[in-house]
């Protein structure tokens, strides 16, 4: 019985110390955002933009960010690099990096996640971590053109609260100091 008790004591110890060494170590999140633009016809370019964040509690070291996603059959690169590594990254601390990619042809393409390495000082093998994925792209699609006044109403629909209210404003103050009709009227028969 009390060999059991000190096996199950035993157990317990290092499930706790197992628990407090991985609650001492680093949790990378890493965030994948795609913006397109087209500088001229038949161009498409699309800028790659990569944060990462250290949730956990210890540094990780050697992080080698890494989106291969992007085949080169179908897209160039134009500045940056698709990868990246860092000497460190500190509990708390971001960072980023961002790459643009052109293309010339048309299609829908689905991207993978970046993968994200690292290594931690109490563990032999790197840990892994991997980017949120992208929507879906439709690459040099058509798009609507832009109405005449679209400009006028997305101007109306962020600052038209604030327009209004001004007005009403200095409306307020016209009307509390100008000098009404009606007193003047009043003076000049009391003359």
């Amino acid at each position: 019985m009390a060999r059991s008790l000190a096996l199950v004591a035993f157990l317990l110890l290092g499930l706790a110390a197992a628990t407090a060494s991985a609650a001492d170590a680093p949790f990378v999140v890493a965030h994948k955002k795609v913006s397109l633009s087209r500088p001229k016809p038949g161009v498409e370019r699309v800028a790659v933009s990569l944060e990462l964040y250290n949730q956990g509690s210890a540094t990780a070291y050697d992080v080698t960010i890494n989106d291969d996603s992007w085949p080169t059959e179908a897209f160039e690169l134009v500045t940056g690099e698709k990868s990246k590594t860092l000497e460190r990254l500190d509990p708390g601390a971001t960072a980023s990096h961002t790459f643009v990619l052109e293309t010339k042809t048309q299609g829908r393409f689905q991207g993978s996640p970046a993968v994200i390495t690292y290594r931690v000082p109490t563990k032999t093998a790197l840990q892994e971590a991997y980017s949120t994925p992208i929507f879906p792209l439709d690459i040099l699609a058509e798009r609507p053109p832009e109405k005449k006044f679209e400009w006028a109403k997305r101007l109306v629909a962020k600052y038209g609260s604030l327009v209004s209210v001004v007005s009403f404003v200095g409306l307020f103050i016209y009307l509390v100091a100008s000098p009404s009709k009606s007193s003047s009227k009043a003076s000049k028969k009391r003359r």
